[in-house]
């Protein structure tokens, strides 16, 4: 269909649309023979909207409403000649010169199509979050516009040796905007940005953002094969990267993967300088005001990223202005964020927890401060360099700091809270924190498909300690009995469901993942398994997958983990099933130590045994290595794990 439109959109937005518009029209008494004009403009809804109008309530394009209208039109009224309609004047001068045929001025290609096809929002639940406001036509570009007229010289970036005002920053972003437009990208394509917590990542997504594109990230470990299989299933047409890495020669691998037909376009590697058949950023940054003949709306899609993958094959995971963007609108206020704070992420920004802790301060005005990579004498360092009111950072993240002085030795009273997620979160380390630091504490549980499901307010450090807190604005949770399916009570261990505004619509080309994501009212199934207690509050208990089955008695090895953890000469640890010919499944234990220590089976058996717990859920093996594989968010890979007690048993 023209314009962007699919089927999926006028799923979406159709009945809303056709009730708005002015095929639909009521009015109370007679305001306009009477002149009453505080009247007329009250019921201006009730007597239908244009399309322009439309197109702002619900965030389209004006000429998307119209496709839409026409089509639900046909369905109400049987406009067969509705094509016409396209072509009819509208009282403005016809100049030719200035004239664009919608065709071409909105066109999408066929892997933009695709993407939006995966929008599959439930109708009735899009005219609800639209009702509610939950859901507006706000975007990126919008909210960077309006820092930069209010406050220009306020602080927009801030790292260990510049600060970047949002005027400065507004001004990059439009240079390099002209910069992409210039390599023929339009709305709809995908741009992959793999670089780390700096300026330039920022820039370059609000950039793809303000034409249209859709940004798609790279986490900065990821090797070839990694990014081959992200960057084909996501059609994408532009990458922007480091030229090296570590011992990654990132921009020649960029350039082989788009010379090798693989449907790459451009190559765009940091810097001033770039390796044959790629470009360099800095000659991107063109001069001048650009000019997008089709502009983002809220209800366009604007990232597309991927499951972590700690135990399957990620998948594609589209996000629009709508559902991403009015959520941090929603949660920025929760969180008490201004224009006076400054909020630091330890996570990647390639991760959409680091990316929703930038949504929240970039609606509220607040500085972001960006450390490049985690490291906790670089964290330490910013901290008291930059002064951050309040930072995003996982459980493994303050476990890092046990064994050091780092936190004694740095100044960090300007944080106001911290908030964490990731992974189980122990109440001793989250304790732990806020004794060094001194800092507030917040937890919350969130996913790709959804950024922050619930998390504890500042100012309820007993919550946080516990839980995830309540459902966060605009999302609804329960828990679902795994073994019938029915609705749990209070205290009753099940799976996690949500459903709300800021839920994603269904994964990139995986019909068989979206036949078992949701059910038919729209709740979304987690696979985690979790209580709520009285009060609302969610705390996660495990995963079903984790789920040990030691001869037809189930139990869940996160107890046993958060016991373990506490162990003096443990800092991680993951407890995964093991096949047994005989019970079915046993429990492997495999830990990373404190420096220089050294703990066999034995011990942690006796250890346990102290805690008094019962005797089937004893790790019956134990695995000692040196790193644990962990997601960009610090978070266990127990698949890496499986793997690793596979090629050991083979090997055995």
């Amino acid at each position: 269909m023209a314009y962007g439109v699919t089927q999926q959109m006028i799923d979406a937005y159709g009945e809303v649309i056709f009730k708005l518009s002015l095929n639909k029209l009521t009015r109370r008494g007679d305001p306009v023979r009477e002149l009453d004009f505080e009247k007329i403009e009250e019921q201006r809804e009730g007597t239908g909207l244009t399309d322009e109008e439309i197109a702002e309530k619900v965030g389209l394009l004006p000429e998307q409403v119209g496709v839409v209208r026409v089509f639900v039109e046909r369905k109400y009224h049987r406009t067969d000649l509705h094509r016409r309609l396209f072509h009819l004047g509208g009282g403005k001068r016809w100049k030719a010169e200035e004239y664009q045929h919608p065709a071409e001025r909105l066109k999408i290609r066929e892997e933009g199509m695709m993407l939006r096809k995966a929008l599959n929002f439930h109708p009735e639940r899009a005219a609800y979050y639209l009702e509610k406001g939950y859901w507006a036509n706000e975007t990126m570009i919008q909210w960077l516009n309006k820092h930069a007229r209010s406050h220009p010289n306020g602080e927009a970036l801030i790292t260990s040796d510049r600060v970047i005002t949002w005027a400065e920053m507004k001004d990059s972003v439009d240079r390099l905007t002209n910069g992409l437009l210039g390599l023929g990208l339009m709305k709809g394509d995908v741009v992959a940005v793999q670089l780390p917590n700096i300026p330039e990542f920022l820039i370059s997504y609000i950039a793809i953002s303000a034409f249209g594109g859709v940004m798609q990230t790279l986490h900065m470990p990821y090797g070839e094969a990694d990014i081959k299989f992200l960057l084909g299933h996501a059609k994408t047409r532009v990458v922007i990267c480091l030229p090296v890495f570590r011992e990654f020669s990132t921009a020649e691998v960029m350039v082989s993967l788009k010379e090798d037909g693989f449907g790459l376009k451009h190559v765009v590697v940091l810097g001033s300088e770039a390796p044959k058949g790629a470009i360099a950023l800095n000659s991107l940054m063109v001069e001048g005001k650009p000019v997008i003949g089709n502009p983002p709306v809220g209800s366009d899609p604007f990232l597309l990223l991927y499951t972590s993958g700690t135990t399957s094959n990620p998948k594609g995971v589209p996000l629009t202005y709508q559902n991403m963007l009015g959520h941090s609108r929603l949660c920025a206020p929760e969180f008490g964020m201004t224009r006076k704070d400054r909020v630091l992420s330890a996570a990647p920004l390639s991760h959409l927890y680091g990316l929703y802790s930038y949504h929240c301060s970039l609606f509220a005005g607040s500085a972001a401060v960006l450390l490049p990579a985690f490291s906790p004498p670089d964290m330490a360092q910013l901290v008291e360099i930059a002064k951050p009111t309040a930072i995003f950072m996982g459980p493994a993240h303050a476990a890092a700091f046990r064994n050091t002085d780092l936190l004694s030795s740095h100044d960090f009273s300007s944080v106001k809270y911290s908030v964490f997620s990731g992974a189980y979160c122990p109440p001793d380390n989250l304790g732990w924190w806020r004794e060094q630091t001194g800092s507030g504490l917040c937890q919350l549980w969130g996913m790709t498909e959804l950024a922050a499901g619930s998390f504890s307010r500042p100012g309820n450090d007993d919550v946080a300690l516990h839980s995830a807190g309540p459902s966060s604005p605009g999302n609804e949770i329960r828990i679902i009995s795994t073994e019938n399916g029915e609705l749990q009570g209070t205290g009753r261990e099940g799976e996690l469901q949500i459903r709300g505004s800021s839920v994603f619509p269904g994964y990139l080309d995986n019909p068989e993942a979206n036949s078992s994501a949701f059910d038919n009212d729209g709740w979304f199934r987690t696979g985690d398994l979790a209580v709520i207690d009285a009060n609302g509050n969610l705390t996660i208990t495990g995963r079903i997958k984790d789920i040990i089955n030691r001869g037809g008695v189930k139990y869940n090895p996160s107890e046993i983990e958060e016991i373990i953890v506490a162990h003096p000469k443990v800092e991680m640890t993951a407890i995964i099933p093991m096949p047994d010919p005989v019970l079915g499944e046993k429990a492997c234990c495999f830990v990373q130590l404190v420096a220089e220590n050294k703990l066999g089976l034995e011990e942690l058996i006796a250890y346990l045994g102290t805690k008094k717990i019962s005797k089937n859920k004893w790790p019956e093996r134990l695995e000692v290595i040196e790193k644990m594989p962990l997601t960009p968010t610090r978070k266990v890979m127990k698949g890496s794990l499986s793997a690793l007690l596979e090629r050991a048993s083979v090997s055995n």
